[in-house]
């Protein structure tokens, strides 16, 4: 009963906007995220070099492309939200 009262708190207090700074446990996940998308994708395209067989070979090399996607996304996100606080420092 006391965990469904809890659940229920934690949908009710649902962010609407991501908070202005990174929180350092948060900067430390980003950059696991990023590390583990990179590494995935140096494997799938070494794999899809490897491959014999032209399926195999296009499947690894679209699973290389997704993560080089991921990747891409989340430094084009940490991007903006050091651009955005360049100003702040700046002022300062």
């Amino acid at each position: 009963m006391q965990q469904q009262n809890m659940n229920m708190q934690n949908q009710q207090m649902k962010m609407q906007q991501p908070p202005g700074v990174i929180s350092t446990k948060d900067s430390l996940y980003l950059t696991d995220m990023m590390s583990w998308n990179l590494l995935s994708s140096k494997k799938a395209h070494f794999f899809s070099q490897q491959c014999q067989d032209p399926e195999l070979k296009s499947e690894a090399e679209k699973c290389g492309q997704m993560h080089q996607r991921h990747y891409q996304q989340l430094l084009h996100h940490l991007e903006q939200h050091a651009n955005q606080q360049q100003p702040l420092n700046n002022m300062q």
